[in-house]
């Protein structure tokens, strides 16, 4: 089955109407002359080419169609996003926490101070968690899994899920659990991009040991899951 959404909803650019046209022009040149597809956890989607963020030269290419298809299974359900980032590619109807980014509808608050009135069924991150302590002064790298164990015991519904990306190569900390084998995921797999055309394939952590992270962008993911 192929994963394929409408993201002409989006939040609107603010870009001049010349440089959003010639930006279209070459979205679509590239996206004419590309792969169009890409295989995660055994299921076929297509990559994201999407105006904000430059989604055909990053990651953002390959999670945004990945949580999308996720929060579809999930309609109806009481859903939470950690750092603001699926509203600016499709209408959303979850709570989003975002610490520093003001919004309409965003609770700006640290999310390990966070207590939801209600919990959740399904929580979501798309790659903000690598800056939880690591981007903060004083650093504090091990509140990452504060936070997380925030989410799962204060946030989460008894029978509910998380599921998170995070780069590799931008968290040293990070990378040295998922290293020893100690992250607090019950699953986890790997995406690594192996294109300049930012074409991505679903591996394995030896693959992604040693990748680099870019100039601003991740040249491997990991997805890890939570469940009860």
């Amino acid at each position: 089955m192929l994963y394929t959404y409408d993201y002409t909803g989006a939040t609107a650019s603010h870009e001049s109407a010349a440089r959003r046209y010639w930006r279209f022009v070459k979205m679509t040149l590239t996206r004419c002359v590309r792969s169009k597809t890409f295989v995660f956890d055994g299921r076929q989607y297509r990559y994201l080419y999407h105006f904000y963020n430059k989604t055909w030269k990053n990651e953002r290419g390959i999670e945004i169609p990945i949580f999308r298809e996720l929060l579809l299974r999930h309609q109806g359900k009481r859903i939470l996003e950690v750092g603001n980032v699926l509203a600016h590619y499709f209408p959303i109807h979850h709570d989003v926490v975002d610490k520093y980014e003001v919004a309409p509808g965003v609770i700006n608050q640290d999310i390990v101070e966070f207590v939801p009135p209600r919990k959740y069924d399904l929580i979501v991150s798309i790659s903000t968690l690598e800056h939880v302590g690591w981007d903060e002064q004083p650093q504090e790298p091990a509140k990452l899994l504060q936070a997380i164990d925030h989410l799962r015991e204060t946030c989460l519904a008894p029978s509910g899920t998380i599921m998170v990306s995070l780069p590799i190569g931008y968290n040293s900390y990070f990378d040295a659990l998922l290293e020893n084998g100690k992250t607090p995921f019950s699953t986890q797999r790997f995406l690594k991009r192996v294109s300049k055309k930012n074409y991505w394939v679903e591996t394995d952590w030896e693959s992604c040991r040693d990748v680099k992270y870019g100039r601003f962008l991740a040249n491997a993911i990991v997805i890890g899951l939570i469940r009860p």
